[in-house]
């Protein structure tokens, strides 16, 4: 039996937020700061919020039934969540909260333009593309801005689409889609290079296209295979999930649901590697190892010790100084790019050196001067960045440039000596749930001001 109480008795998601529009929270987080005093063990329990990254995508897939969708472990009060609220609600989808669970009707969606206003604040919007053409046969979508860890062109969606029959322009900055009459149809799709977002945008539409969809070269995310899984349960027909080859048998139409999101795996990983950089023993409860295999392996070589319990993972750092190691970003199973940053804050008080090499994104090392400001020793070379091990770090005022790259800086100055103030917070708040708070219930000396 689900959870929810009945739909209409939840509260409207724009009573969840202090406000609904995602361009003025950001304008009144300019100002915000996050300061941190190092020197702190970190010692507690801290609950893992559901995943981000897959609770957005969840949200686009209700668009595919006139039916509510249920989500239980849905992440609250993020800025990234937020905005596709706000996206849903514009398209006539009506939303409703209660602390972790959401439910989104999208019965009474009427329109199928996601305007730039909207779609700007963040690349994920694009995700409406594929459920909306798939069930309204027509969609119109800005195309996304710029983004600061470098360029995410949406080619791989709208080849992709075209394949499946869609006619697709581009006009005056929106992607206009139109499915041939009858609908979309299946396609047997080779993605010239592993896509997340391209995997799930096609995953979506296939679920109502004429016959069978394959997609090959497909991306094997946890978030996509839990996407999947939620889409399952809405009546698609898919195998394959987490393998390099999907295939969806398309349906006529799609029901409700109640799904649970999984656990968040990168705020696992950047809390693991804040007990490893600071010592003290945490207990992360809702976290899945095996989520997280690509980096297990290399946080052993650098002395933390993480196991599973239940479903809980319990870390702690076994040696006095963490030992220098070498990553490389790969698509899943590999380590991952949204880690990246925190592994590098970490390495910067290693024993040795470490070299961090970035393969996913050509921009990911805006974090690097940031650190150095905080007396990191680290010189980057193309897409590689030797980190060489310091004695201490020193606290200082920094500047946060993306999500990951935010709490990166948070990671040192937990460990770094003195204050460090960090600006331009917003970013953080895009995909970390209260950090403040879950680090302060371990500890920490940290607070926003």
């Amino acid at each position: 039996m689900s959870p929810f109480p009945d739909f209409k008795n939840l509260k409207s998601n724009r009573d969840s937020y202090p406000s609904s529009d995602p361009e003025t929270l950001v304008q009144s987080s300019k100002l915000d700061k996050i300061v941190v005093t190092g020197g702190k063990p970190l010692n507690g329990i801290i609950p893992i919020s559901g995943a981000k990254n897959a609770a957005l995508k969840h949200m686009c897939a209700a668009l595919l039934s006139d039916e509510p969708i249920y989500f239980e472990n849905a992440p609250n009060m993020l800025r990234d969540i937020q905005s596709q609220c706000d996206l849903l609600t514009y398209l006539g989808c009506q939303i409703r909260r209660e602390k972790d669970l959401m439910a989104i009707d999208a019965g009474p969606v009427k329109s199928q333009t996601a305007p730039y206003d909207i779609v700007r604040k963040m690349r994920g919007s694009i995700l409406v593309l594929g459920p909306l053409l798939a069930r309204f046969g027509q969609a119109k979508v800005s195309l996304p801005g710029g983004c600061a860890i470098g360029t995410r062109p949406v080619d791989l969606h709208l080849n992709a689409l075209e394949e499946m029959g869609a006619e697709i322009k581009l006009e005056n900055g929106y992607i206009n889609a139109k499915a041939p009459q009858g609908g979309l149809l299946g396609a047997k799709i080779l993605f010239p290079k592993v896509s997340v977002g391209a995997t799930e945008n096609l995953l979506m539409a296939a679920t109502l296209a004429n016959g069978t969809t394959v997609l090959a070269n497909a991306a094997k995310e946890p978030e996509i295979v839990d996407l999947g899984e939620c889409l399952i349960k809405m009546g698609s027909k898919i195998t394959g999930l987490g393998t390099e080859t999907i295939t969806i048998e398309g349906v006529k139409s799609l029901k409700g649901a109640t799904h649970s999101i999984l656990p968040d795996r990168i705020e696992a990983g950047t809390y693991i590697i804040a007990a490893g950089m600071t010592g003290g023993t945490l207990k992360l409860e809702n976290a899945r190892i095996e989520h997280l295999s690509a980096a297990m392996g290399l946080l052993s070589q650098a002395g933390i010790e993480v196991e599973q319990s239940g479903f809980d993972i319990i870390v702690h750092r076994e040696i006095d100084r963490i030992q220098g190691i070498d990553i490389m970003t790969e698509p899943y199973p590999g380590f991952p790019t949204d880690l990246q940053a925190q592994f590098m804050a970490m390495l910067c008080l290693c024993q040795g050196a470490g070299m961090v090499t970035e393969t996913i994104f050509e921009n990911r090392f805006m974090h690097v001067p940031e650190l150095c400001r905080m007396g990191a020793d680290i010189i980057v070379q193309g897409n590689s960045a030797i980190v060489r091990g310091v004695e201490s770090l020193k606290g200082a005022e920094v500047m946060a440039t993306d999500l990951r790259a935010s709490v990166a800086l948070v990671l040192a100055g937990l460990v770094a000596e003195g204050e460090t103030t960090i600006n331009r917070i917003y970013h953080l708040e895009r995909g970390y749930e209260d950090i403040v708070g879950k680090l302060s219930a371990c500890g920490a000396a940290i607070k926003k001001v």
